[in-house]
């Protein structure tokens, strides 16, 4: 059962629902019924792909090209779905839309649109974007990965590490200090010297892919850079499109989590009724329940900011910060309800907990989300400038 304790779906448009819905069915039926097997054995569902690019979820925000052009609260809708399958399943949507593909769609010549957009819309085209490296998660300032010009080409060198769908991708946006400052690249996958190594064995997001990548000599020719993408805004501009799915996606673990162990508190039966009956798992319940509500109203009020043009970067941290701190609360609480039981495939909370320990971290942690709101409402950074460049 999904909780609705305030109407939820009374904010939403007809359109919406139907969107939601869409992917809500694609899910129970092409992921639900799998996915324990996939995390067991570490194993990334690329046979998913073409139902996902039917679904038009790739770059399912940007408009031409021959993505969907939906609103934010739809986008963020179909996050919060996919996200109740699994983390991973989300993330692979993130990566290709509100990364690569967004890299493009902003910073792109019209010839790169063109060239890469409508095919990674179908799903034909798979990529990804390197911007962390090994020594600099939280402070991509401090990143080594350089280009330089040399004749009639660009020559990258560096490393980048945690990059989701690397492995898999046909095209990679490289993130790379040059002599004018941070520059953006596209660099297709198969280019010599481009390596990417899938990283294991993982604890959490199993059913994904991140992986490290070396860059040693890749030469890209000179309309490989992004035109418009100068200085650390250009990738922090992506990054912000998958914050925002994030705020969304983590309340469809949670919603997940909540509504297994609500469903096991029925069955179970401990001293003559079902465990749903005593007052101590009520409580957990309805704390999950409250959480839940409250986080989607939070992501909703960033959808309607965004549709409107007004979404801030501060107020994306709002709901990376607290709506993933909460969905970890409620997959952990799920977890004691199903006792020893829950530690099994069989139930989703311990998995959701894991995978979100990963988006806890990844697109900016706690801790940088926490200075983000900080500096905000006091008008003093705590951490150390960005770059300019």
């Amino acid at each position: 059962m999904i909780p609705d304790l305030l109407d939820f779906d009374d904010l939403l448009t007809p359109e919406e629902r139907a969107t939601r819905d869409r992917v809500r069915a694609f899910v129970d039926a092409h992921v639900r019924p799998f996915i324990a097997d996939w995390y067991d054995r570490a194993y990334f569902p690329t046979e998913l792909i073409p139902g996902l690019a039917e679904l038009g979820v790739f770059g399912m925000h940007l408009t031409g090209y021959g993505c969907a052009g939906r609103g934010a609260v739809e986008y963020g809708l179909a996050a919060m779905e996919l996200e109740a399958g699994d983390s991973g399943l989300r993330t692979l949507v993130s990566v290709q839309g509100s990364l690569a593909m967004s890299a493009i769609h902003l910073h792109g010549s019209e010839e790169q649109k063109q060239a890469w957009l409508p095919r990674m819309a179908r799903g034909e085209v798979i990529g990804c974007f390197g911007l962390t490296e090994p020594g600099s998660g939280s402070d991509p300032a401090s990143m080594t990965t350089r280009a330089r010009q040399d004749g009639d080409v660009w020559v990258l060198d560096g490393a980048k590490r945690w990059i989701g769908l690397a492995s898999i991708a046909d095209v990679a946006v490289i993130w790379a200090r040059t002599d004018e400052g941070v520059r953006g690249f596209l660099v297709p996958t198969d280019t010599p010297g481009f390596v990417a190594t899938p990283i294991a064995p993982k604890m959490s997001m199993r059913a994904s892919i991140q992986c490290d990548i070396t860059l040693t000599d890749v030469r890209v020719p000179l309309d490989a850079v992004l035109p418009l993408a100068r200085g650390l805004g250009a990738p922090f501009a992506c990054l912000n499109n998958a914050r925002y799915g994030i705020g969304w996606g983590v309340i469809g673990a949670a919603r997940d989590s909540y509504a297994t162990a609500l469903a096991y508190a029925g069955e179970r039966r401990q001293f003559g009724q079902p465990i749903a009956a005593f007052q101590l798992t009520q409580q957990k319940l309805v704390d999950m329940a409250v959480e839940i509500e409250r986080a989607q109203l939070v992501a909703l009020r960033l959808g309607r900011l965004k549709d409107a043009g007004r979404l801030q970067p501060h107020q994306i941290s709002v709901a990376k910060l607290a709506n993933t701190r909460a969905a970890i609360a409620v997959a952990r609480e799920a977890r004691t309800i199903l006792g020893g039981n829950g530690v099994t495939a069989d139930y989703s909370p311990m998995r959701h907990a894991a995978n979100l320990e990963s988006v806890r971290t990844y697109e900016g942690t706690d801790e940088i989300h926490t200075l983000v709101l900080g500096a905000h409402l006091t008008g003093i950074p705590a951490f150390r400038a960005a770059d300019p460049n």
